[in-house]
């Protein structure tokens, strides 16, 4: 297994294909690239990113630039700061939902965004090399990053602070002992709600599982049951995604994180919205949409793909399907603490439980599914198999084949050695048979 290169930074695992020597000569690039300015570095928990962190510390200073030294605080901190800050941009010590053997670097670019298609190329394709400069930069401790976050949070025009307070939620929270064990629980606190905590340390041991889906969330189900809460909130590690249980503990799945932030935001602030999201993103985006006069458009998988169509058609709130809520009144990024409020607030303003607001948005089921990549997948071919059917191919970010009610998305992807296929229809089994037959003839 090689080091994975994308539009989403490095990853890979530890010791084998990720190290110290591959760290610092992608930071030594990425300081050659970026304008002149500090750099944000922040981690996520994970043990064994305290010594790469170090590492890129002095890594930076030895190129001439001054740090801005934030430990470990979430990946939307991380852009949020570099935003308000007006820094050169950032690195972001993580795996992002890969399991814990795994590291990698997040690049960010002087507007808080991941680096464009062009600038991470650049980065990417440049021999690793060692910069040094005349002049040492030195470092600038920041204890505050993330109450900074959070404060920008309480003040958007978007929710309604004073009705959510006077609701008085409890709430339980897991954060997988990840970069969000402060953040959340605290923002939380600050809107007067009652909170239990599961898994809010910071050792990095992801109890239950990186990835917040439903079959990892069985102890936040059992909390929510048991402290007869009002909702559950789940992260991932880096803390930019974002999956929610109902008041009966069941998980609703990342697909309605999403959906439920978007309704919260057309119905009760502004509608007639330009909304994006990506390929692979569910149905109910459209359904919601068309519910408030609003249009989707969509861009290939990944956060930049993503923000990079909200810049060109000046939206204000897009997202990806995997619990990625993007709030441009914040930042251009997916922010797990911006896609809670954006959700209390519907629950605030509604005056009704999670279960009953979910139960007014369209419901499809959707089978994300994985194969080992070996091979480039023969798209003409995949084509070819459903050149009978009345579809429609759409042919960037892999082949996504659509039908009146149900799809199916197969492409390459960015973080992991493996092809995604991704299936959407009405019912269980008729996504079902979509991820059967691919898979029968692909494999």
């Amino acid at each position: 297994m090689e080091l994975i290169k994308s539009i989403s930074g490095i990853r890979g695992i530890v010791g084998k294909t990720l190290n110290k020597t591959e760290v610092n000569s992608y930071s030594n690039i990425f300081s050659s690239i970026q304008p002149i300015g500090d750099i944000l570095l922040a981690r996520d928990t994970r043990p064994h990113g305290k010594k790469l962190y170090e590492s890129i510390l002095k890594t930076l200073t030895r190129t001439g630039r001054n740090v801005v030294d934030c430990g470990i605080i979430p990946t939307p901190t991380a852009q949020f700061i570099i935003k308000e800050k007006k820094l050169s941009g950032g690195i972001v010590v993580t795996a992002s939902h890969n399991p814990v053997e795994w590291n990698g670097l997040k690049f960010l670019d002087n507007d808080g965004c991941f680096l464009n298609a062009n600038k991470m190329e650049k980065l990417l394709s440049e021999d690793p090399k060692t910069i040094n400069h005349d002049k040492l930069g030195y470092i600038i401790e920041s204890k505050s990053a993330y109450q900074n976050h959070i404060q920008n949070i309480l003040r958007l025009n978007c929710i309604d602070i004073n009705k959510i307070k006077n609701k008085k939620f409890k709430v339980v929270v897991d954060t997988v002992n990840g970069a969000a064990y402060k953040a959340l629980p605290e923002i939380l606190e600050k809107l007067n709600c009652n909170i239990i905590k599961i898994h809010c340390s910071n050792d990095g041991t992801f109890p239950r599982g990186t990835e917040p889906i439903p079959s990892n969330l069985n102890d936040l189900s059992n909390a929510v049951i048991k402290n007869n809460a009002d909702i559950g909130f789940a992260t991932d590690p880096d803390a930019d995604r974002l999956a929610i249980v109902d008041n009966h503990g069941n998980a609703i799945g990342e697909e309605s994180t999403l959906v439920l932030a978007l309704e919260s935001y057309l119905k009760y602030y502004k509608d007639s919205q330009k909304i994006v999201t990506n390929l692979s993103s569910t149905m109910a985006v459209d359904v919601i949409a068309h519910r408030y006069n609003s249009t989707v458009e969509r861009s290939s998988v990944g956060e930049i793909n993503v923000v990079e169509k909200m810049k060109e058609l000046s939206s204000s709130i897009g997202g990806e399907g995997n619990g990625g809520v993007i709030l441009e009144e914040s930042h251009l990024g997916r922010d797990s603490l911006v896609a809670s409020i954006l959700i209390l607030n519907h629950l605030a303003q509604s005056n009704l439980s999670i279960d009953k607001i979910v139960g007014n948005i369209p419901v499809y089921k959707m089978i994300k599914d994985k194969i080992a990549l070996k091979d480039d997948i023969d798209f003409e071919y995949v084509k070819r198999i459903f050149k009978n059917e009345k579809v429609t191919f759409i042919e960037f970010d892999g082949l996504k084949i659509i039908w009146e009610s149900k799809w199916i998305h197969i492409r390459k992807s960015n973080t992991e050695p493996i092809i995604r296929i991704i299936s959407e229809a009405k019912d269980y089994d008729e996504a079902k048979a979509l991820i059967n037959l691919l898979k029968d003839n692909i494999s």
